[in-house]
């Protein structure tokens, strides 16, 4: 979704480096993978085509952060707590 970022901390040697991957245009996400040693970070289309990806080196990578933007979903009501009603065995 257009706002959902990744930050990707890497160690630079005598210092670390952030980098950051956001999905730009509405339609778009960023997905991750960790393939054969490398930790790729891409924005994908909704189709599934590859606009930009970010490659390091996974033994460099220090952290791997991802923010979603929050969703609103229609099934919340406000002042509902999200559990399941059920009988209180205390009393």
């Amino acid at each position: 979704m257009k706002g959902d970022r990744v930050e990707i901390v890497v160690d630079a040697g005598d210092t670390t480096r952030t980098y950051e991957v956001v999905a730009s245009r509405a339609g778009r996400r960023v997905e991750t993978a960790v393939r054969r040693g490398v930790v790729e970070v891409s924005e994908v289309t909704r189709n599934g085509t590859v606009v930009r990806t970010a490659r390091f080196m996974a033994t460099r990578v220090l952290a791997l952060v991802e923010q979603p933007v929050p969703r609103e979903d229609s099934s919340e009501k406000p002042g509902r707590t999200g559990h399941p009603l059920r009988e209180d065995p205390e009393g």
